[in-house]
């Protein structure tokens, strides 16, 4: 498996990997955390999609796809944390005012789990988040140690997979998802 990672701006693409089988129904999009949570809650069914289509459309995409070949099969959310909801996160701590960027959400498609994906994802969105002048980026996976992760709760990344890639712990959080803690990763880019 040859993989290439590219910034998120075909929308297709992003179907393929975040989009429902059903186009009325109601999936996240990776949305949740990059909207208020009022207009969260206010897109429903297509419009989700059609949201998401807009973000594929601007500069800077919303984040990277990883591809086999011409088949998207990752998906990795990058962004200003400014332009999150992490910017008034109670339960994920700010560590200084650097204009940081958040890594949120890594997504692997079924049947190419366990072929690298998810860490050429990571080194993706961290040189994404470098080219667009990024000092620092940070992620909030799951210290889950050795046990093992519920797939639909694996979005948020594991430690091990970021610690990999060179980031350091630089703070725990009161965050917890799928029984699992959440730490605050960081990987400084000025180097």
């Amino acid at each position: 498996m040859t993989l290439d990672v590219r910034p998120a701006s075909v929308f297709e693409d992003m179907r393929a990997l975040l989009g429902p089988k059903s186009p009325d129904a109601t999936v996240c999009w990776c949305l949740s955390h990059r909207v208020p949570s009022k207009l969260n809650n206010e897109l429903r069914g297509p419009a989700r999609g059609a949201y998401a289509a807009g973000l594929c459309r601007a500069d800077p995409p919303p984040g990277v796809l990883a591809y086999d070949g011409d088949e998207p099969v990752g998906w990795a959310a990058v962004a200003p944390r400014s332009a999150t909801s992490f910017a008034r996160s109670r339960t994920i701590p700010h560590v200084d005012d650097l204009p940081v960027w958040s890594l949120w959400c890594v997504r692997v498609r079924p049947g190419h789990r366990g072929k690298g994906v998810s860490h050429a994802l990571i080194a993706g969105a961290v040189d994404f988040a470098r080219s667009h002048g990024a000092p620092v980026i940070e992620a909030y996976p799951l210290d889950n140690g050795d046990a093992r992760v519920d797939m639909t709760m694996a979005y948020a990344g594991i430690r091990k997979n970021f610690e990999r890639a060179g980031f350091t712990h630089a703070a725990d959080t009161t965050s917890v998802l799928a029984g699992h803690p959440r730490v605050l990763m960081r990987l400084d880019l000025r180097r």
